[in-house]
């Protein structure tokens, strides 16, 4: 048995040659190590490197690598994500409110393998829910109710993202967007609110149609002057022989015509001819 080796089977034992089993292994081997010398990674994805447990601070972008077949691929979602929160919210007058906002985020693949290193692959929840929490009531303490549930969200959304973007994008979380999704507040101010908004709207509506009847009552006034100024004009400027000048030429233009007429000369009043049609 110096050139074999036994290998104990149910049917028996069988004799397999050491150089055999040697060169099947060596084989076995050579096609692992290929294997993990390969990485592939996702799409929207990015690759950390870490080897034996350590972060290499190298990282990969989509598609396939060759790679340390003793390093680790740790693939981080870089795609835009979205946290929704609803949470109890103070207001600056001290009510609570129920808010339900969220937040548009995605990982910095430049600063992935930092983050990886130093809060891990459950970043969002580490990090950014936290604080995202946190601005949601620090922006909505310094707001009021009404504030909250007018125009002025858009306002306070901001606020917020701006926030976010000072604690947390230093951190390689990058802020794309929030938005209040929601948010209830007690009845009876909802209904204070509401009438308050209503009374400002019937206001902004009568100061228009005031402003408006007072644009009318100028134009008016600028009409009637314009009128009495062409009337002095006309009582001062136009003579009885200018008149008569112009019924002259009338009366050429007329005759000139190729409609059938009767010209009656000698009109006592003015000395200006009578025309008559003769085709009606």
């Amino acid at each position: 048995m110096t050139d074999s080796t036994i290998v104990e089977r149910s049917s028996g034992r069988v004799r397999v040659p050491r150089r055999g089993a040697a060169a099947f292994l060596l084989f076995v081997v050579l096609v692992v190590t290929a294997a993990n010398s390969v990485a592939c990674v996702r799409t929207g994805h990015v690759g950390v490197v870490t080897l034996f447990g350590r972060v290499t601070g190298q990282t990969m972008g989509e598609g396939i690598h060759l790679v340390n077949p003793v390093a680790r691929v740790h693939q981080l979602n870089i795609k835009t994500q979205e946290v929704k929160e609803r949470a109890l919210v103070p207001s600056k007058e001290g009510l609570m409110m129920d808010l339900e906002a969220s937040v548009l985020y995605h990982l910095d693949p430049a600063q992935a393998a930092d983050v990886f290193q130093k809060v891990g692959e459950s970043y969002a929840d580490v990090l950014l829910i936290p604080n995202f929490r946190s601005s949601m009531r620090s922006v909505t303490a310094s707001n009021t109710a009404s504030a909250l549930y007018s125009d002025s969200r858009e306002a306070i959304a901001r606020q917020i993202l701006d926030e976010l973007r000072g604690s947390v994008q230093p951190r390689g979380i990058l802020m794309e967007n929030v938005l209040l999704r929601d948010l209830q507040l007690p009845e009876t101010l909802k209904q204070a609110i509401e009438a308050k908004q209503q009374a400002q709207q019937e206001a902004q509506r009568m100061e228009f149609v005031l402003q408006k009847e007072k644009q009318e009552a100028e134009r008016k006034r600028a009409e009637a002057a314009g009128i009495k100024d062409f009337q002095d004009i006309v009582s001062q400027g136009i003579s009885d022989k200018l008149l008569q000048w112009k019924g002259i030429e009338a009366t050429i233009e007329l005759a000139r015509s190729p409609n059938s007429k009767v010209i009656v000369l000698g009109n006592p009043k003015t000395g200006l001819p009578l025309i008559y049609a003769t085709d009606k």
